[in-house]
């Protein structure tokens, strides 16, 4: 189990920003090639085939990522050097999502040379998932189909997240007519954009989700006028829109912009909310062994994934980029033999 706190280490000793992946991807495929395993890659994307793989058999993807947001401000150690303190590991990238990352991949190990299993296993350490970047797990897709069902290693607290909310950003543009603001002239584009924002924050959506609850709308930048005594004639804001499963992002678009006086731009419709329901194999598992089961209010690479998948990870999302980020490393191991755990129990 040490080697694999010792990769984690090597991890976070790499700076490895999303786009920014390429020595962590080195890590990777050196630590495999150690393994005798062989692997595949596509730009700073690396996945693995378990040794027997038989494509007469269903799939299982273990995902997670190798990629980190930048410190935040607020840090007192430094990011890239891993410092131990008792069980914590202090570090950049430690907890998102270096440990689930390394307990993904020791689980990999684990049955890399069964001949046995009743499924196909398929490690994946994937670039770009911070920025919901299209170089990353995007486009190992297509490589590795078909899959049938995917573990996104996400720090849990090695709870079951069985679904989690898409996300939907809103570009939107109020527009008006400039004038001195001295003068009763003008039509102030910035009063226009107050208006829709007080609809947003009163608008509910009808259909509420029982794992996932209510699609929550967020105002979360704005941006107007170029100087004191002008009225503005544009005025952006930004609205943040966390989707159920009962909306794709492109109905939530409409509907919104149906309600609204501004323009409305989305920046993106791909990532729409997803996952897999109480009845299914694995969250029946989890369930008789006890784990909690819940939604996600976050989204990670399960949002571009076209098949069932849930989320799970040694790790506190709380932890998450955090100033003095940390994983302990006794919820690493005992990540590790719960993921053991779960997959020798299940059946697709």
């Amino acid at each position: 189990m040490e080697k694999y706190i010792h990769l984690l280490k090597s991890l976070i000793s790499t700076p490895s920003f999303s786009k920014e992946e390429e020595k962590a991807a080195e890590i990777m495929r050196n630590f495999l090639t150690k393994e005798q395993i062989s692997f595949k890659t596509k730009q700073n994307n690396t996945w693995a085939f378990n040794k027997y793989f038989d494509k007469a058999k269903p799939t299982v993807l273990l995902d997670s990522h190798i990629d980190t947001v930048r410190p935040a401000k607020g840090y007192t150690l430094d990011p890239f050097k891993p410092i131990e303190n008792g069980d914590k590991l202090f570090g950049l990238g430690s907890n998102d999502a270096g440990g689930p990352l390394v307990s993904l991949l020791a689980t990999f190990v684990y049955f890399y040379n069964r001949k046995d299993l009743p499924f196909n296993l398929i490690f994946a350490a994937t670039a770009e998932e911070e920025i919901s970047g299209r170089r990353g797990l995007e486009i190992v897709l297509p490589e590795i189909a078909p899959v049938d069902f995917a573990i996104i290693g996400e720090p849990t607290k090695m709870e079951l997240a069985i679904a989690e909310k898409g996300l939907l950003v809103l570009d939107c543009y109020a527009h008006g007519k400039s004038g001195h603001a001295a003068r009763d002239e003008g039509e102030n584009a910035l009063y226009k954009a107050l208006d829709d924002i007080e609809k947003l924050r009163r608008f509910k959506f009808e259909k509420v989700s029982e794992v996932l609850g209510e699609v929550k709308i967020s105002v979360t930048q704005i941006e107007a006028g170029t100087q004191h005594n002008v009225v503005p004639d544009v005025c952006h804001f930004v609205a943040d829109v966390r989707t159920n499963e009962h909306y794709l992002n492109k109905d939530a678009y409409r509907i919104i912009n149906d309600i609204l006086e501004s323009e409305v731009k989305p920046r993106s419709l791909r990532l729409n909310s997803s996952g897999i329901n109480e009845l299914h194999p694995f969250a029946q598992l989890a369930k008789n062994m006890g784990i909690n089961i819940y939604g996600s209010p976050t989204t990670s690479d399960q949002a571009i994934i076209p098949f069932l998948s849930v989320k799970m990870g040694p790790g506190d999302s709380a932890r998450s980029h955090t100033a003095d980020e940390y994983i302990h490393k006794s919820e690493i191991f005992m990540g590790i033999e719960q993921y053991i755990k779960i997959l020798k129990e299940l059946k697709l």
